[in-house]
């Protein structure tokens, strides 16, 4: 089954390079392109893609333009993906993009577009109703959030960031469990052991886990 793409990118070279690339894929259609928010929004509309692989900043004004595609797609249509592209890991495209939830959504940095395996994969697991979060945009998070001397986040052991890491990646449990060579139980005890220290709340399992510690991550306990 071939996923429908919308790509919004402003810079030609890289909208066309990732057209170019997913053309490759075999399982990608990229059905359209375009280079400003208006003319995001209308191919959308009209089109009604799978998933829509967006850059954050594009025209008019440079500033959150992918955000506001992404909050279009959930008030339109809520069974639509929403990958963000950024040059950066910015907690406040985080809390935006995430805040009514992570199902359906992606953060990815630019310099991961050019692994097609990767970028298919994202694309995939959002139009599945998944959540793809790039793993150096945890990594960012976190360690902002230890240099502001978060003292929440210091109680948590060395392996207990780790599987904090792959919650917010989006991550199962058993997917986590071999990355980390863990036992599916023990993955599942370090997990309600964060939580608990975090004082965060909801489901453990599903994808609640991975908004709550997202946003524990990019702007505090919620």
């Amino acid at each position: 089954m071939t996923t429908r793409v919308v790509l919004a990118e402003d810079n030609f070279l890289l909208r066309e390079g990732v057209r170019g690339l997913l053309a490759g894929s075999g399982s990608v259609e990229v059905i359209a392109s375009c280079g400003e928010l208006d003319e995001t929004v209308e191919v959308i509309d009209r089109l009604v893609p799978d998933v829509v692989l967006t850059d954050i900043r594009m025209p008019p004004d440079r500033r959150d333009e992918g955000v506001q595609v992404a909050n279009h797609c959930r008030r339109s249509f809520p069974k639509m993906g929403v990958i963000l592209l950024s040059q950066y890991a910015e907690p406040g495209y985080v809390r935006a993009l995430l805040g009514q939830g992570t199902q359906r959504r992606g953060y990815l940095l630019k310099e991961r577009v050019s692994d097609l395996t990767e970028l298919v994969n994202a694309i995939d697991t959002v139009a599945e109703g998944g959540s793809v979060i790039d793993p150096k945009v945890v990594e960012t998070l976190i360690d902002a959030r230890t240099l502001a001397g978060d003292g929440e986040l210091g109680r948590l052991t060395r392996r207990e960031r780790q599987v904090l890491e792959g919650i917010a990646q989006g991550r199962t449990n058993a997917a986590i469990a071999d990355d980390l060579v863990l036992t599916p139980h023990a993955v599942e005890k370090h997990i309600n052991s964060i939580f608990t220290k975090l004082g965060l709340t909801g489901d453990r399992v599903n994808h609640p886990r991975v908004r709550a510690a997202l946003l524990y991550l990019a702007e505090g306990r919620r």
